[in-house]
């Protein structure tokens, strides 16, 4: 075959069509009218528009792992200051809770506190305030200890009250502190006046499981009423009159006894008790025996009364 005769053109695959020169310079001048045309005519603003409307979608979808990212990494530091916000919170309310039971208890000791130094003024015997430093550890009596002893003077037979009444007498003296027995004991005793019927009677302690008193030695047919006040009644020299002690809570008139069973249930509750009022007994007020005057009755002369 002549070689004039044959194709010399490349195949369409290695065709490469205009010069990369010219493509540039092609790509380049419209580059600068469009540029040219934006900015005076306004001519791809539309077209701008359109392509951003199409594109809108596919920038929220691909703005979704990032936005999932941020939103675990925020919810985790939000729960960590969420639970450090409450455990502060806790502390604080726990600091706030024990402040207010503080508060409470310091406001009923005022107040307890407040109607003792009402009632020491109307006081006609000498008293000095005590704190009960804590309770006999016998559980068969009713005792307290208090921080009153025999260097601030105070002596045995004292009675003990608070602002609601009696609540004892202090038995024993030591140093720096006294013991005191609880009217409820179930050796104290104490003389007592009806203010209703201005009867005498003597009340001892140890009834109703040493909670309670009993009035013994009360005729079946006394005049006596559930609800009844009683008061010390200030012969016994050692109790001031008129202190209230215990209300009258049953009575029980036994058909075949010759007395009735009469309970009492104190005025002053020992319980939580923290300050109380010690008075001198009305013996130790009494004026001084004079000089001379014989302490007893004279005893019979030596020798006589004998064979």
């Amino acid at each position: 075959m002549p070689l004039g005769t044959l194709d010399r053109t490349p195949p369409p695959f290695f065709r490469q069509g205009q010069s990369a020169l010219s493509k540039l310079v092609f790509f380049t001048a419209l580059a600068v009218f469009l540029m040219v045309a934006d900015t005076r005519l306004q001519w791809v603003t539309a077209a701008r528009a359109a392509m951003a409307t199409v594109l809108a979608p596919l920038q929220r979808a691909l703005l979704v792992p990032v936005q999932m990212v941020e939103g675990g990494s925020e919810y985790f530091v939000g729960l960590a200051r969420a639970l450090a916000a409450e455990d502060k919170a806790r502390k604080q309310l726990a600091d706030q809770s024990e402040r207010a039971a503080v508060a409470e208890r310091l406001a009923a000791e005022n107040a307890r506190l407040r109607a003792l130094l009402e009632l020491k003024p109307s006081l006609s015997v000498r008293s000095q305030a005590a704190e009960v430093m804590y309770e006999a550890t016998d559980p068969f009596s009713r005792k307290l200890f208090i921080d009153r002893g025999a260097a601030q003077g105070l002596l045995p037979g004292a009675p003990v009250i608070n602002e609601a009444g009696v609540i004892g007498q202090v038995t024993r003296v030591y140093p720096l502190s006294s013991e005191v027995t609880l009217l409820t004991d179930k050796d104290a005793a104490i003389p007592l006046l009806n203010t209703r019927t201005q009867q005498r009677a003597a009340a001892f302690g140890g009834a109703g499981a040493g909670t309670a008193m009993e009035l013994r030695f009360v005729a079946a047919n006394a005049d006596i009423k559930e609800g009844d006040l009683l008061h010390t009644s200030g012969v016994d020299g050692v109790y001031p009159a008129a202190l209230p002690v215990a209300r009258v809570a049953t009575v029980e008139r036994l058909a075949e006894g010759g007395f009735a069973r009469v309970i009492l249930a104190p005025l002053a509750s020992v319980d939580g008790v923290r300050h109380v009022l010690v008075l001198e007994p009305l013996g130790a007020q009494l004026p001084a025996r004079p000089v001379g005057e014989p302490a007893s009755a004279p005893s019979r002369p030596a020798g006589k009364g004998k064979r």
